[in-house]
């Protein structure tokens, strides 16, 4: 029988308010789910990629059966709070109960691992140790993480873009951590939970720098008050520096000096973990669902 192949089917669940994606898009030319998407398509060009919006009232969100349609779902990053229970929250933690219960194969960055944690019973709180900005420096692959095939391709220790105050404080009960650094002890994570299987980062691997950039750009106030920079003249040319860096990686006097490598400057492997997912996860489900 001539097998007859079909592209990649997949969400991305842009977890932002309406107003913070269109302040997203002002500065960055596109909104996170869109962006995400892009990345994820520069991976598997033969996929389908739908976006879905559940912080917004009255969105069209996919039930059990809708779910089940996908080879995988993706979480983006959010700015909004997790342990803030206003419906554009709670919303979301409905669907990611349903994406374990599809038992869909799942991934999500930052906000997206962290509903993935307190979906499953585990707890997000603001970091005591503070804002992670920019770079999330030295994470580092536990025992289980240097054998899982997610952080297959990374070094023992790595950097890699990030921007989050909040953090998994208590993970949920069935959860092998991965990856730690000294300020967030879950930076990468298997959770399994209600027959669904969840692979997430804490960072942002399908960030370039300049997206990087055009949220930090947004937050100056915060990065002078906060004391990552000194004064409005310092974050505007820290941010000069992400900007050409994203422009021409090869920059390796900018590269020296704000003590990065190819884990974050070279394309490929930044988006490791994406790309990890893809090939151990998304593709085996739909081969699985192709036999069934």
């Amino acid at each position: 029988m001539l097998h007859v192949s079909r592209p990649l089917r997949l969400l991305v669940v842009d977890g932002n308010t309406r107003e913070q994606r269109e302040s997203h898009a002002a500065g960055y030319g596109s909104q996170p789910g869109e962006a995400y998407a892009d990345v994820v398509r520069s991976i598997a060009p033969e996929s389908i990629t739908d976006i879905c919006l559940p912080a917004d009232a009255g969105a069209n969100l996919p039930d059990g059966a809708g779910l089940s349609s996908y080879d995988g779902i993706f979480l983006t990053g959010s700015a909004l709070h997790i342990y803030n229970l206003e419906p554009s929250v709670t919303r979301q933690i409905e669907l990611m109960r349903a994406i374990y219960a599809s038992g869909t194969p799942s991934f999500g960055s930052c906000w997206g691992i962290q509903m993935g944690a307190v979906a499953a019973g585990g707890t997000v709180v603001a970091n005591p140790r503070g804002r992670e900005i920019g770079l999330a420096r030295k994470i580092t692959l536990t025992e289980a993480g240097r054998s899982h095939p997610l952080l297959t391709g990374r070094p023992l220790s790595f950097d890699a873009p990030a921007i989050h105050l909040d953090t998994i404080a208590l993970p949920p009960a069935d959860t092998t951590v991965l990856a730690s650094n000294a300020y967030s002890a879950v930076h990468a994570a298997e959770i399994r939970h209600d027959g669904g299987t969840f692979w997430g980062v804490q960072y942002h691997p399908e960030f370039p720098l300049g997206q990087v950039a055009s949220i930090l750009g947004r937050m100056v106030p915060t990065l002078i008050a906060e004391g990552f920079r000194k004064d409005e003249a310092a974050a505007e040319s820290w941010l000069a520096d992400l900007y050409a860096l994203d422009a021409e990686p090869t920059r390796h006097d900018l590269a020296w000096a704000h003590g990065l490598d190819e884990e974050v400057l070279d394309s490929e492997r930044r988006v490791t973990e994406l790309r990890n997912f893809i090939a151990h996860r998304v593709k085996p489900h739909m081969s699985m669902r192709a036999r069934a």
